[in-house]
């Protein structure tokens, strides 16, 4: 995807080499999700490439491209920078790659904690960003198996695995993974079994 050269150009120079390596294999992975479950591959790769585009940057930037943005968020995202960037990125989306699709601008803003009820774009940009070639843990491989099969069972399964990794290191959960969780196993999950 040609067009995208100078987004490219952009990441190569502010990323580290691991940080734009696993943001392409999200925008590659993104693609092959995106033909299984008829979503608009542009979309997602464009989503896929940009979305750490602010991942490394520091937090005193961070929190002024917010203010910028005129975005208000909650005070767990507000200081924990692994979330925070999923926010500030849609500065650098619009001001630097001239990106305005409000469908890509979400799926970048949740690809952290998921959401209840999210669209299709943004669950394959949550779980690329999880299962890209690049990304080794333990359950990886059910997780990419299952978002070939049903893309909310892999939702699901990679939830829980971020959550039991998070408490594992006795860190806070953002209310948004638990509601995202709860969301697909009493809509999707639970339709299944019922």
């Amino acid at each position: 995807m040609k067009e995208y050269d100078s987004i490219r150009e952009y990441l190569s120079k502010t990323l580290s080499e691991k940080r734009y390596i696993h943001s392409e294999g999200t925008a590659k992975t993104a693609v092959k999700l995106a033909a299984l479950y008829d979503v608009d591959s542009r979309k997602a790769y464009l989503a896929g490439l940009v979305h750490d585009c602010t991942r490394e940057t520091d937090m005193v930037v961070q929190n002024r491209l917010l203010e910028a943005l005129g975005i208000t968020i909650d005070e767990l995202t507000l200081s924990t920078k692994e979330l925070l960037h999923a926010h500030t990125a849609e500065y650098i989306m619009i001001n630097h790659f001239n990106i305005y699709d409000k469908e890509v601008i979400d799926a970048v803003r949740f690809h952290t904690t998921g959401r209840e009820n999210m669209s299709l774009l943004e669950k394959i940009i949550f779980l690329s960003d999880v299962i890209e070639p690049s990304r080794c843990f333990p359950g990886i491989e059910n997780i990419r198996k299952l978002s070939n099969e049903n893309i909310d069972e892999a939702l699901l399964a990679a939830f829980e695995s971020s959550i039991k990794f998070l408490l594992g290191k006795r860190q806070m959960i953002h209310p948004n993974t638990l509601l995202a969780r709860n969301y697909i196993l009493k809509h999707f999950i639970g339709k299944e079994m019922g």
